[in-house]
């Protein structure tokens, strides 16, 4: 089984990749193959709403050259994605918005003269976030947001594993985070379909 993260943060060593530390070798340990895209490493331009990618439903389309053409089929080829990202400003940073939204086009194909299908319909997703406020009054319109993304898209929300930091000077993982996101990789290996590695 293959889980496909997208990693929205500028830092290698921050919070949000602390979290993905104890996450992913919850994953492996339970079957899953897990391929990380750092998206600040990649060039991904904003969406211009072209529609030029809705000419044909059998390929992503886009007219942008970037770094979104090489994501595209790794996307095809999850069968879970997982979206990672500190919250800034209440939303998911900027590459992950851009991404977010050169893929809604290109994977849905409902924008043309005549509307198509979803391209990549059924595929779970979940997200990994860090917040500096409680995740009720810091990452909820983010959740509610990507909640509605899916269900437009066709693709099964399968939760959200928040942490919040209480600020500079204060150490970020411990043992009780670590734990969560654990039991969170369990969550969604049950939700996913997935079986316990044997």
């Amino acid at each position: 089984m293959d889980a496909l993260i997208l990693m929205g943060s500028p830092r290698k060593n921050g919070n949000t990749a602390a979290l993905l530390d104890a996450f992913v070798p919850a994953m492996t340990d339970r079957g899953w193959r897990c391929d990380t895209a750092w998206l600040y490493d990649m060039s991904i331009s904003p969406c211009r709403a072209c529609r030029t990618c809705q000419r044909d439903w059998t390929v992503f389309g886009c007219p942008i050259q970037d770094d979104v053409h090489t994501l595209f089929p790794r996307v095809l080829d999850a069968r879970l994605l997982v979206l990672a990202t500190p919250i800034y400003s209440w939303y998911c940073t900027a590459p992950m918005k851009a991404l977010l939204d050169r893929l809604v086009y290109g994977m849905n194909k409902y924008y043309g003269q005549t509307k198509g299908p979803s391209l990549w319909a059924g595929k779970s997703v979940a997200t990994i976030v860090t917040c500096g406020y409680p995740p009720e009054k810091g990452a909820d319109l983010w959740q509610e947001g990507l909640k509605r993304y899916c269900r437009h898209s066709k693709l099964e929300y399968a939760g959200m594993l928040a942490e919040r930091h209480m600020g500079y000077g204060v150490p970020f993982m411990d043992e009780d985070k670590a734990r969560r996101a654990a039991a969170f990789a369990e969550a969604l290996n049950r939700r996913a379909g997935g079986g316990e590695a044997g």
